[in-house]
């Protein structure tokens, strides 16, 4: 009995000496403040962009092909006397290239032969037409004789029928002598088409440029045999000029309804990183693109390249100017996204803290906008009419104070607000640091504790609406 008396008694002990030490330990440490992190409220432009990725392409292409069979014999020379190649600069009809004409020019030879023997037949036709023609008139007359005489004693029936017959039977010949020469004549023009052909086609051997342009591309080789089938071989890609330069642009369906003709567009290559190039959108194609489920529109953009800078087939990084904002205050979206803990706020507002969570100013935002007032929507060019309610936060004295904004056009990064509570300069929180710090004690040796926590606006809260209410997918 002594003994369990005795452990119960030192287990009292050792309970009281560690609340005693966990309460010197409590009182030994001290929080800080709350410390948030702030930046100013700016003054400047604003622009809204769709970004966009497309291929540089020449405005417009010629592709070359060949409309015979047979080798690649030799090149032309280009306007500069040089053999035909990648960016030679040449004019209309220079020769391109040769092909082997052996065979056409004999198809030419034989054609040429033919058309000879077609023309001789003719004239043989129109020779034996004359001659029936004067068997006829002998007929003629022989009949005529026969039926003033008569069948009797001075012509015999038999003379009578004789010259009668005579007579239907040449007359019958110049008929026929006729249509020979309408034959004749058919098979010199079929023969002298085929010649025309023939001739066509041994003109196909020498390629010509059918447009002044620069040369993109080359297909073929000395020695290199074309067979021209159902389609012609591609043999040169020529660019008519390339100072009248395209960017084809694929925008995503979702921004396509924000692309009209003639809107500016700002565009950058690879090969020129530190140069902008200007640009205006020329057309939406409407036949769509599916890859991977994601609908996509090839856009136009015209753009100058008088200079030449801009090469065929270069990757462009284009953006569309959507909206633009000058002299507008401004700022970061991590402000508007960013909602304070209740201990954080300054005592006269937390009994109206819920009015201003992400959820009270979304619902603002619906019940002033012109759709859920049942009033026609504003002209896409009224930018106030288009502003949504949101709240930034203040810091005062250790804690915060809200600051009802509305909220305009974003950039992603910057937003367009408005307020009478704001003005250039003012510190909005963007995030906040809590730290708890231990005290100094007599022992240097007792290790000190440091807790530290970032708040960089991930947490959901006021601001959330409108154009920043989201991260800004747009550069």
């Amino acid at each position: 009995m002594r003994r369990l008396v005795k452990v119960i008694v030192i287990v009292l002990v050792l309970a009281g000496a560690a609340a005693g030490g966990a309460a010197l330990y409590m009182r030994s440490t001290r929080a800080e403040p709350f410390s948030f992190r702030t930046m100013p409220v700016t003054r400047g432009d604003l622009l809204a962009t769709i970004s966009a990725t497309g291929i540089v392409e020449p405005e417009e292409l010629v592709d070359v092909g060949a409309q015979v069979a047979g080798r690649i014999n030799s090149f032309g020379k280009d306007v500069r006397g040089k053999q035909v190649d990648y960016g030679s600069v040449v004019d209309e009809s220079t020769v391109l290239a040769q092909i082997d004409d052996s065979l056409y020019a004999a198809d030419v030879a034989s054609a040429k032969a033919g058309l000879a023997q077609a023309k001789a037949a003719q004239t043989r036709a129109e020779a034996d037409l004359g001659q029936m023609k004067a068997k006829l008139e002998q007929a003629s007359r022989d009949w005529e004789r026969a039926q003033k005489l008569g069948p009797g004693e001075a012509l015999a029936q038999s003379a009578y029928d004789s010259y009668k017959s005579a007579y239907a039977v040449a007359k019958a010949n110049v008929a026929v002598g006729d249509a020979a020469i309408v034959q004749a004549q058919a098979a010199v023009s079929q023969a002298d088409a085929s010649l025309q052909r023939a001739q066509r086609n041994l003109s196909y051997c020498t390629i010509k440029s059918p447009v002044k342009g620069v040369i993109i591309d080359r297909r073929v080789n000395i020695g290199q045999t074309v067979v021209s089938s159902l389609n012609a071989p591609s043999l040169f890609l020529i660019a008519k000029d390339l100072k009248r330069i395209q960017a084809w642009v694929s925008v995503n369906e979702a921004d396509i309804g924000q692309i009209h003709p003639g809107q500016p567009v700002a565009f950058r290559v690879d090969a020129f990183p530190g140069e902008v190039f200007r640009g205006e959108v020329g057309k939406i194609r409407l036949n769509a693109s599916m890859t991977s489920n994601v609908v996509t529109y090839t856009v136009e953009v015209l753009t100058d390249n008088s200079n030449g800078r801009l090469l065929p087939y270069l990757t462009a990084n284009a953006q569309f100017e959507v909206a633009r904002r000058t002299g507008v205050l401004m700022v970061p979206n991590a402000a508007l996204r960013w909602f304070p803990q209740p201990d954080q706020v300054a005592p006269e507002f937390r009994d109206t803290l819920a009015g201003y969570s992400r959820r009270a100013i979304e619902k603002a935002a619906a019940d002033t906008s012109p759709k859920g007032s049942g009033k026609p929507a504003p002209d896409a060019k009224d930018a106030e009419a288009r502003m949504t309610p949101g709240v930034v936060w203040v810091a005062d004295n250790g804690l915060v104070r809200p600051v009802r904004v509305l909220t305009g056009l974003t950039d992603g990064t910057q937003t367009e607000v408005s307020g009478e509570d704001l003005a250039e300069g003012v510190e909005v929180v963007v995030g906040e640091q809590v730290r708890a710090v231990a005290a100094d004690t007599t022992n240097p040796f007792t290790p000190q504790f440091r807790r530290s926590t970032t708040s960089g606006g991930e947490t959901g809260g006021a601001g959330g609406t409108g154009p920043a209410g989201g991260t800004g997918g747009r550069n």
